[in-house]
């Protein structure tokens, strides 16, 4: 009995110290807001970072909405998902009154992409097409290696959907998916006429079957052995210059979409 009496108050010391002493190691430590653009990952050349920038200062002057890229080098054990609406409330991005922020998230470590999306904009640039805008244009980019011209690609479509252009993006996207299922389809066709020309060029040979020595043809008869067959083959830091820029206050509530390559 003190034995376990004993043990249980060990094994609860060991807990209270772990949760005294781990939380503060297992806590976020977010990057600075340095710009519209934080590269910390550092995927993007200065003349990557300026036309992001630029584009993303327009479409913030044109609605209020704030999208902002960031880059990371670590999600730092944690899921994206997580990740990322923790990182765009500490940031603030989108104003108070209207939570109108989107952030871009690209972690080329864990492979990992999101698109995050404040409570105002949800309606607007909905779980769904964010999930358009990843598979369709992000994605094909950074499986091909090409990390900023996907994260271009990204923001583009995003500023599309922002300021109501949504149904080309949509288009564009059906007829990616038109694209890749007539791709299948001609593979299908392909299979199937190989494995039928070989089923009539096996009957071809059969009939034609030349027997070897030793063996007789008689007329009408079939012959008492069968043909023999071979195959044949053959150190990290933040870009953008933001410029003095900021979040407004905006609130995240976990709206958006992920993927991953």
């Amino acid at each position: 009995m003190a034995r376990m009496v004993l043990r249980f108050g060990l094994l609860g010391l060991a807990l209270v110290l772990g949760l005294w002493l781990f939380p503060a190691a297992a806590q976020l430590v977010f990057p600075e807001l340095t710009g519209r653009v934080v590269d910390n990952a550092r995927l993007l050349t200065p003349d990557d970072r300026a036309a992001l920038n630029a584009e993303l200062k327009a479409l913030e002057d044109k609605s209020s909405d704030q999208l902002v890229v960031v880059t990371l080098p670590s999600l730092q054990g944690y899921t994206i998902e997580d990740y990322g609406y923790q990182l765009g409330r500490h940031w603030g991005i989108g104003t108070a009154k209207l939570n109108n922020g989107v952030l871009l998230i690209v972690a080329p470590n864990e492979r990992k992409v999101r698109i995050e999306v404040g409570r105002g904009l949800e309606p607007t640039l909905t779980d769904a097409l964010s999930r358009i805008v990843i598979d369709n244009a992000i994605l094909p980019r950074f499986r091909a290696g090409d990390f900023a011209g996907g994260i271009k690609d990204g923001v583009s479509d995003i500023v599309r959907v922002l300021t109501g252009d949504a149904a080309e993006v949509e288009a564009r996207a059906r007829a990616r998916q038109d694209a890749d299922d007539s791709t299948i389809d001609w593979i299908t066709v392909i299979i199937w006429t190989v494995i039928l020309l070989w089923i009539l060029y096996s009957i071809w040979r059969s009939i034609h079957y030349t027997p070897r020595a030793g063996q007789r043809r008689s007329s009408g008869s079939v012959l008492d052995s069968s043909p023999s067959w071979s195959g044949g083959g053959g150190s990290w830091s933040s870009g953008g210059g933001g410029g003095g820029f900021s979040g407004g206050g905006g609130s995240f509530g976990g709206g958006g979409s992920s993927g991953s390559w």
